[in-house]
């Protein structure tokens, strides 16, 4: 349970269920006790609220617990589910680059592009913005679109793919794509927002690839 990376503990079912401030007391309570259901949280504020909204979002599931105080999440409020969520993945053994745009309200993938050689995770971050626009722009779509890449979405404003990797064969492939999203970006409007996934207040990308 990684006891040392928690302070907080919910039994949900025990010999007397509630929220406790140490491993020992929570232990206490589930020791042999039959299906005992409980958890280890950072906080006592989202230990009481598990605890208040039952076993049922947290028993066996990966919890996001966030980093930011409580006035911070109620000032980021939550991302529009009416969404494109981006993200790329670049493997520091191959180089090989890989981006996909999924629709945050039903996880549906929406796009998955790659793995082209020999590139970086900023490149794919940027195509994978103005994939998401061009796409939109098709369909006749305006839906917000978020990245957690700053470079990324600053290419994608200044109209230029500031990459300090070289041009090379293994690569043709990869910058052509590049200088077509910039000429794309040069001869086109859009009126979709282009922002940032608040990771301390939300967890992870939802389209992450997974492999950090």
């Amino acid at each position: 349970m990684g006891k040392e990376k928690n302070n907080y503990y919910v039994v949900w079912n025990g010999l007397k269920p509630g929220v406790y401030s140490s491993w020992a007391e929570c232990q206490k309570q589930i020791t042999a006790f039959p299906n005992a259901k409980y958890k280890g949280f950072k906080t006592p504020q989202l230990a009481h609220k598990a605890f208040e909204e039952g076993s049922e979002n947290y028993w066996g599931k990966k919890v996001v617990e966030s980093l930011l105080s409580a006035e911070e999440l109620k000032r980021i409020g939550q991302p529009v589910s009416e969404s494109i969520v981006v993200d790329a993945a670049c493997s520091s053994k191959t180089n090989q680059v890989e981006y996909k745009g999924i629709y945050l309200k039903t996880g549906e993938t929406v796009f998955k592009k790659g793995p082209y050689e020999d590139g970086t995770n900023n490149m794919g971050e940027f195509l994978a913005i103005v994939h998401a626009l061009a796409y939109q722009k098709k369909e006749n779509l305006s839906l917000p679109v978020y990245s957690d890449s700053k470079f990324a979405r600053k290419w994608v404003k200044d109209k230029e793919a500031r990459t300090n990797h070289p041009r090379r064969n293994t690569n043709i492939k990869l910058f052509e794509m590049l200088d077509k999203a910039v000429e794309w970006l040069k001869s086109n409007n859009y009126p979709n927002k282009i922002l940032k996934w608040q990771t301390k207040a939300w967890g992870e990308n939802p389209a992450d690839f997974g492999r950090k």
